[in-house]
């Protein structure tokens, strides 16, 4: 059950640490499928975990961004990346711990990105919608280009769609109720679950049918 004595300010940034590990070892795992060393494991770890948050925080003028300024991040990436390298085998029969993990950092990247700009923006869904969607997805489209594969967000069951129901369900639990801890919250548990929901059952957008 949530603390609700905890300051908004400091439930977001565990939320957000949270995250950037969920990330971090979906990029460490995708590393290592691809016969990266240590190195290039932490490297990817990090570049998954910390890229979207990044983005978002240099868009909004934010200098430096985060993931620079606080050293926690990048010693989580570090951390998981390392953990992930000792551990591995271990954990590589269950690939779907990388696709749960891909799935939870969807959902609260999703909504920090979207909690960051209700902060600045207040309820501007647009705003809302383009820094959620950027925070969920831009480190895991860096992660999949860096080994040379389409971006999961491109060709997967529903990734980006799943995080655009998330803010939609953020942005009226706060435009009718107004407690961000809900908000947050709720838009969190939507956004995952309808990404699990979708890989558990392969629910996929239309696609062109044919080749050309």
């Amino acid at each position: 059950m949530v603390d609700f004595s905890i300051p908004a300010e400091v439930f977001i940034y565990i939320l957000d640490l949270f995250g950037t590990m969920a990330f971090a070892v979906t990029g460490a795992f995708k590393a290592i499928e691809h016969k990266a060393d240590i190195v290039g494991i932490i490297i990817l770890a990090t570049i998954t975990g910390v890229a979207g948050g990044t983005i978002r925080d240099i868009i909004m003028g934010q200098f430096p961004p985060n993931s620079i300024s606080d050293p926690a991040y990048v010693i989580i990436t570090v951390s998981s990346g390392v953990a992930i390298f000792f551990l591995y085998t271990r954990l590589q029969k269950h690939w779907n711990l990388f696709l749960k993990f891909d799935a939870i950092g969807l959902g609260v990247f999703t909504i920090i990105g979207a909690t960051f700009a209700y902060n600045v923006f207040g309820l501007n869904f647009l705003a809302i919608a383009l820094y959620g969607m950027l925070t969920a997805v831009g480190g895991g489209i860096l992660r999949d280009v860096f080994v040379n594969e389409i971006p999961i967000v491109f060709v997967k069951e529903l990734y980006a769609s799943a995080s655009f129901v998330g803010i939609i369900v953020f942005y009226f639990t706060l435009t009718f109720n107004g407690e961000l801890y809900l908000a947050t919250i709720l838009g969190i548990v939507v956004t995952t679950s309808l990404r699990l929901v979708a890989m558990k059952y392969n629910w996929n957008l239309p696609k062109v049918k044919g080749n050309f």
